[in-house]
């Protein structure tokens, strides 16, 4: 596990105004972030001129401006960064993570190729991934959500499965894997996700809304992202907006197969150092996915992933 860059001890009332300070950036609204110091302080800081790029998790410079504002001066180095793309842009949301939390639900249906999508991204930056099935109470459905998850089971990504109507079945099965890191909370809307955070983080006080029954989807209540300090033993919860679309356009094809961990043993039988696993011949992942090794639906999610990476290659 990553060890987190603890910011250095420094007082911001204690020095000069204009003494640069280290800092987590704790809430990102725009271009306006919320800076957190190791005393517990926080300010309201903008990037210099058009300068932006900063991301919740990122640990930062600034000089202090006024009473509580300052100005961001300098991104530390990261760990990694996770970001949300499509065909006209991506969007850097979150930064510095240990764990990804992917909160999915019996329903109202999770979609396979975001969850799907969401792990390629983990996996891709190196994080590690850990799935929450939600909801557990709808007994009936159960079976059928365990069902579509034991593919990513099988590749050996942790299952927890739990209502986050029961809080002691949270704390007792959840919150000891989020201790000492930082987590990031995704997951599409309507999972839970909101009701998940507020059991995690008593003060976080997150809006909920019930899904649409007639439409099986859910509705966005998170619109900005957010890090809370998780009680107990300690760790971070980032919170991100829910999402309806999760695009990996950003992603290089070396970065789109490393987010593929079941090809990682295969490849080494290609025939061809440079295959890209579609058509070439001694494809060792092609033969895998022929010997049933390989899940043809993931395997399909990487073609698709891999297809529209390559349509924004030739749209710029």
């Amino acid at each position: 596990m990553s060890v987190p860059r603890t910011p250095k001890k420094t007082a911001p009332g204690a020095l000069p105004a204009d003494a640069p300070l280290e800092g987590r950036i704790i809430a990102a609204h725009g271009r306006h972030y919320t800076v957190e110091f190791a005393d517990g302080t926080v300010r309201k800081c903008f990037p210099r001129g058009k300068k932006a790029g900063a991301a919740v998790g990122d640990y930062v410079h600034i000089t202090p401006q006024g009473k509580d504002e300052g100005a961001l001066d300098t991104i530390l180095p990261r760990r990694n960064l996770l970001f949300r793309s499509d065909e006209m842009r991506s969007k850097q949301f979150a930064s510095n993570v240990d764990q990804l939390l992917i909160v999915i639900a019996v329903r109202p249906t999770f979609s396979d190729d975001l969850t799907g999508r969401a792990l390629a991204g983990a996996w891709s930056a190196g994080i590690s991934p850990l799935i929450v099935l939600n909801k557990t109470d709808l007994a009936d459905e159960l079976p059928a959500a365990r069902a579509r998850l034991a593919p990513i089971a099988a590749l050996g990504v942790p299952v927890i499965e739990l209502s986050a109507l029961e809080p002691e079945k949270v704390h007792t099965l959840l919150a000891p894997r989020l201790a000492g890191r930082t987590n990031l909370l995704l997951g599409q809307s309507g999972m839970g996700k909101s009701t998940l955070l507020n059991v995690l983080v008593p003060g976080a006080a997150a809006p909920t809304r019930e899904h649409s029954t007639a439409l099986d989807m859910g509705k966005h209540t998170t619109t900005s992202t957010k890090l809370y300090h998780l009680p107990g033993p300690g760790g971070d919860l980032i919170d991100s907006p829910g999402f309806q679309a999760f695009g990996l356009q950003h992603l290089t094809r070396e970065d789109i197969i490393r987010g593929f961990p079941e090809f990682t043993q295969p490849i080494e039988q290609c025939r061809f150092y440079n295959c890209t696993h579609r058509q070439e011949p001694g494809c060792g992942v092609l033969a895998a996915l022929k010997d049933g090794k390989i899940d043809p639906f993931r395997y399909a999610l990487y073609e698709r992933i891999l297809d529209e990476n390559l349509a924004g290659q030739q749209r710029y």
